[in-house]
């Protein structure tokens, strides 16, 4: 009973048709934020041997979880992130700024090392994991962790935005982690087929580094131009796929035509 007067005037929201609008809006958000979170993780674990990729990417995914889950907790402190504290070039930055900043350059510095590496495989350099010889699943975790805090804190806030409900942010937040859970396999294999998906994945996360690096330096760029630019790419590269499958399946037919085919 005590348990239920706690948690009352935090679901007073029920009744509400505007707290459910506010529901429904937040958790689309915060999926369509997952992607850039998914993109990676899926990219990063399709490095590793075959037998550790599910469990890594579960990890992963589990591990943004519990990170937003840990900063809905300490939500008067992740606000106070936002505050400035200091000033360089007469733009006050403050910690998410230099969170932002520092994620953007690391996400940048991994899709062009990875990219590197896709277009000259002999290069001995090291790869997105490092050499082939080390790659592990607790280095993919590590740089996983990495990110899902930037990715984490920039959702969370996202959420302080839109709602003052905490529940509503709790249940966007593991609806939205559902649906990362879900889609992952999926969205590992394809990549893993397709090779030209793996450059364009590559590029959506040197362009949401450089967002996040502009964004720490107070250049917003609304999230619809970016996901906008993102779709268009995905369409073009959908249509060149389907345009190459036409060739192969032309290309067997006429194999099959041919006398003694």
């Amino acid at each position: 009973m005590a348990i239920m007067e706690f948690l009352a005037p935090h679901f007073a929201w029920l009744s509400d048709p505007a707290g459910w609008v506010a529901l429904a809006t937040l958790v689309v958000l915060e999926v369509v934020l997952g992607i850039d979170n998914l993109i990676f993780i899926s990219i990063l674990t399709n490095k590793l041997p075959q037998e550790h990729q599910k469990m890594a990417r579960r990890l992963g995914i589990g591990a943004a979880l519990v990170l937003r889950l840990v900063l809905l907790a300490t939500i008067s402190f992740i606000v106070q992130l936002t505050t400035p504290v200091f000033e360089l070039f007469d733009h006050g930055f403050s910690w998410r700024d230099l969170i932002l900043i520092a994620g953007g350059l690391f996400l940048v510095w991994k899709a062009t090392k990875e990219i590197h590496h896709s277009v000259d495989p002999e290069d001995p350099k090291d790869n997105m994991l490092g050499r082939a010889a080390t790659m592990t699943v607790g280095a993919a975790i590590f740089q996983i962790l990495l990110l899902d805090l930037v990715f984490s804190i920039d959702s969370i806030i996202t959420a302080v935005g839109m709602t003052d409900e905490i529940a509503i942010m709790y249940i966007a937040v593991i609806a939205a982690v559902t649906v990362m859970l879900i889609a992952a396999e999926p969205l590992s294999r394809f990549i893993a087929k397709n090779p030209t998906i793996v450059m364009l994945a590559l590029g959506f996360l040197l362009m949401i580094g450089t967002t996040l690096i502009a964004d720490g330096f107070g250049f917003h760029v609304p999230k619809g131009y970016i996901y906008a630019a993102m779709g268009f790419s995905a369409l073009v590269e959908a249509l060149n796929m389907l345009a190459r499958r036409k060739r192969v399946l032309d290309k067997a037919n006429a194999a099959k035509e041919q006398p003694g085919g």
